[in-house]
């Protein structure tokens, strides 16, 4: 394929695929970015995996638009790019350049309700594809946090063969039923929005207040009550009166209130509700073991090298989940700890605390971290 300028969405068809339930997508297109040069035997190439409502926007590039980790991709940085070449996709059912509900089905009409369930493994398939048409037959490293730390496993345990390192962060080899629960939540918010029309909305108004009320939800599993103690305690959004409102709707804000409406009404602006639940559903049923015996059957033999991490302040995926994935791996490897009392969250703000042990297990020819 061409060569590409760094951090700019590219998509490429990649053909028909049979989905894990039965599903079928006569067509799909998959949208990614890349950063850096792909050497000529391919030994250099390293997949990220994105979160949930993340995108293929790994690093800035030559782009204008900062990216999710900047600090980690780039010329000089903990993965650098001088030496390394990254690629970054868009999950399959996303809304940033992958097929999904929003793209025309085959009667030219958007998909809506009639979107195939996606899973996990689903995508990685996929994903196996476009790492064909880039011509790279074995990943030097595959990593990512959360959802992307799901990918990133099934990565080692459907491709092991092309999986030389996977470094699987702040997830765990299954959704447990604390997180579907959190998920389902979620779900139901959206589809109770009178917009959301049962998955056919477009061409008319979104359900952003579905949306907006699912990421209220889940914005207060990515962060801790440490956290949100800190910022905001008790006290009254700037120029509001939380207490005292002669009637419940004449009341004002507390600042927490106004922080959840802040992180709501962006992402209802920049994301499909109907990506939401096909990303979510296929997260809820992220489990490496199914089809396969025990997780450590399912990872039995694997010669990949894993690299594990957790936040120590994680309420969404507990530091001992990580654990767990350690004990099943056929030589278990140390569980990296992010100290950082934000929660969740921390796998993106804090990730240059993983910075020296990366370079050192698994991107030699870094910069060496300052």
């Amino acid at each position: 394929m061409d060569t590409a300028i760094d951090g700019i969405l590219r998509s490429v068809p990649i053909g028909a695929l049979d989905l894990e339930t039965g599903g079928y997508l006569p067509e799909v297109v998959l949208g990614y970015e890349t950063w850096g040069t792909l050497n000529a035997d391919a030994s250099n190439a390293v997949l990220i995996e994105h979160a949930l409502t993340g995108s293929t926007h790994v690093a800035r590039g030559a782009s204008e638009e900062a990216g999710w980790w900047d600090s980690l991709v780039g010329p000089g940085a903990t993965i650098d790019t001088n030496h390394y070449f990254v690629v970054a996709v868009n999950m399959l059912g996303g809304c940033y350049g992958s097929t999904g509900p929003s793209s025309p089905a085959p009667d030219g009409k958007p998909w809506g309700s009639r979107f195939p369930f996606v899973t996990i493994r689903d995508s990685v398939h996929a994903e196996a594809r476009l790492a064909d048409l880039l011509g790279i037959r074995r990943w030097h490293a595959v990593l990512g946090g959360s959802m992307g730390g799901a990918r990133a496993l099934e990565w080692a345990a459907t491709y092991p063969e092309r999986t030389a390192r996977c470094a699987v962060i702040s997830c765990g080899p299954a959704s447990t039923a604390e997180q579907i629960a959190f998920t389902q939540s979620q779900l139901a918010a959206i589809r109770l929005d009178p917009a959301f029309a049962g998955g056919d909305y477009y061409g008319g108004p979104a359900p952003e207040a579905g949306l907006g009320i699912a990421r209220r939800i889940a914005h207060i599993t990515y962060r801790s009550e440490a956290e949100l103690e800190f910022r905001f305690g008790r006290n009254a959004q700037d120029g509001e009166q939380p207490f005292g409102g002669r009637t419940h709707a004449a009341r004002g804000r507390y600042a927490v209130e106004s922080y959840l409406d802040h992180q709501a009404g962006k992402l209802a602006r920049r994301f499909d509700a109907n990506s939401y639940i096909v990303l979510a559903e296929a997260l809820m049923s992220h489990d490496v073991a199914r089809g396969r015996g025990s997780v450590a059957e399912a990872l039995a033999g694997t010669e990949t090298e894993f690299f594990l991490a957790a936040v120590d302040s994680d309420r969404l995926y507990f530091p001992e989940q990580s654990r767990q994935l350690a004990r099943a791996l056929p030589d278990p490897p140390e569980v990296h700890i992010i100290q950082t009392p934000i929660g969740h969250d921390g796998f993106l703000t804090d990730i240059h605390q993983l910075d020296a042990e990366l370079v050192r297990s698994f991107f030699p020819l870094s910069a060496p971290v300052k």
